[in-house]
């Protein structure tokens, strides 16, 4: 097939398919490549035949394909084969000519690939996808970022298969400089772990709590997706808890052992680095942890008596405002490390911008991101969105419930990790007066780390001789 195509694309995984698929569709024409030429084969045979994707064997084939400046998107395994497909694209490449990598790239190593391939005059874009096989076919929510003068060049194209929000906008546009574009992906999974967690939880307190069945659950649950609550994730919970195999749950015969692969962590670290308390996520990392290990939990289970009281005086009402709350929180928490990111890399990421792209397309679709981008839109120097008006008037409301809930999963041994951290942190951040003065004392006694004073302006530091007043 002889053709000049707009984009090439090198990687034909689950994603890489459905996105090659979505471009033709869009008005594209697309060359595709995949180092297993039979994977190629398959796609041309299958789901690509008839569409006028064009083929190639080799990458200097598909290079060749490429109209200039030439656009190629590397979707393959984040890390190492990243850096092998592009030591074997840049040879064959001009200047001005652009790299995309649609994978899941730890955000610091696009921000040294995009320098590195700045000074060969390539320009180079990490670019967030969410939304899965579903999404990558017929409308993901993307996060580009990178080059600003290469975003320009495919901003018509990425947009042209972006998921599209309520009000008619693309759910796509381009968040800063260097590694900006997978950051902001970074956190969307590390808020998906959260969310995961916080309904996870839900399910568990309602499951063993309240002693309703799955398919009850999966009532609820289809209930609350009829409200505030309204998601893409609340929506296949309803759906996953009311499947059946041979009469009987599905869900029961599902070993409760969560996986994961390395986002939801990074994120943690990240926080840690600029000292942003992601508590909530950090929590939902290490909850899939324990689960990792069944059989350990099983030989504890048998040495600890679990108790066995249902919750009391707390219904599905205290659980889902409990969700609700934990589920701000969580986002808050997010927020606050995507600003505190674009402070310390200089990236000038619009927060309001940023929710907006999460609000179709992506796995945390939500209502609730419509409230979130309004909350930025409306106070664009928001520092916190817990002190935003809606949502503070939100956690006032469910503050009763939230208690309720977390002491009810205390005294039945349900563990809520989310729910618990979330509200330590609500806590935490309306004290007037931590015990924070305390350790920072011990800090000085032992360490001489010094102290600064509540009767001195901040910045001024103190040491106190701790020994020579205890003899």
């Amino acid at each position: 097939m002889n053709q000049v195509s707009d984009i090439g694309i090198v990687g034909l995984g689950v994603m890489g398919a459905n996105l090659a698929l979505n471009f033709t569709d869009a008005g594209n024409r697309v060359s595709v490549y995949n180092r297993t030429t039979s994977v190629t084969d398959d796609f041309m045979a299958g789901p690509a035949a008839n569409k006028g994707i064009a083929p190639a064997a080799t990458l200097e084939e598909l290079v060749g394909q490429l109209g200039s400046p030439r656009v190629v998107l590397v979707m393959v395994k984040a890390g190492a084969a990243v850096d092998s497909v592009i030591g074997e694209l840049v040879p064959l490449l001009e200047d001005g000519d652009i790299i995309l990598d649609g994978g899941n790239s730890k955000f610091t190593d696009t921000a040294l690939r995009h320098a590195d391939l700045a000074e060969q005059g390539i320009r180079f874009m990490g670019v967030g996808f969410s939304g899965g096989e579903e999404g990558a076919r017929h409308g993901p929510s993307i996060m580009p970022g990178g080059d600003h003068s290469a975003w320009l060049q495919v901003e018509t194209m990425l947009k042209g298969i972006a998921a599209i929000a309520p009000d008619g906008a693309p759910c796509c546009e381009w968040v800063g400089e260097g590694g900006a574009g997978h950051f902001v992906k970074m956190v969307h999974n590390g808020i998906e772990y959260g969310d995961m967690q916080v309904i996870a939880e839900a399910y568990d307190l309602m499951r063993r709590g309240l002693g309703l069945t799955p398919q009850e659950i999966g009532d609820v649950f289809e209930e609350w997706n009829q409200g505030r609550l309204q998601s893409y994730l609340i929506e296949i919970t309803a759906d996953i808890l009311r499947t059946t195999e041979n009469g009987e749950p599905l869900i029961d015969k599902i070993l409760d052992a969560a996986g994961q692969k390395g986002t939801g962590k990074w994120t943690v670290i990240a926080s840690m680095d600029l000292a942003e308390p992601t508590a909530l996520v950090a929590e939902a990392v290490y909850a899939r942890i324990v689960s990792s290990d069944p059989v350990r939990r099983a030989r504890s289970a048998k040495i600890y008596a679990s108790p066995t009281t249902q919750l009391e005086d707390v219904g599905v009402e205290d659980v889902e405002a409990a969700l609700y709350a934990s589920k701000i929180i969580s986002y808050a928490q997010g927020f606050r490390l995507l600003d505190a990111a674009s402070t310390e890399y200089e990236w000038e990421l619009d927060l309001g911008s940023v929710a907006s792209l999460w609000r179709a397309g992506c796995i945390i679709r939500a209502a609730f991101l419509q409230d979130i981008t309004a909350g930025y839109r409306s106070t664009p120097d928001l520092l916190d969105l817990t002190e935003q008006p809606f949502f503070a008037d939100a956690l006032r409301s469910a503050e009763e419930s939230w208690r309720a809930v977390v002491g009810g999963a205390v005294q039945s041994g349900i563990p809520v990790p989310a729910y618990s951290s979330a509200l330590a942190y609500f806590d935490g951040m309306r004290s007037k007066r931590l015990p924070a003065d305390l350790i920072q004392a011990q800090r000085d006694l032992f360490g001489a780390h010094t102290f600064e004073r509540t009767d001195h302006p901040r910045g001024e530091y103190f040491h106190h001789n701790w020994a020579e007043q205890s003899e």
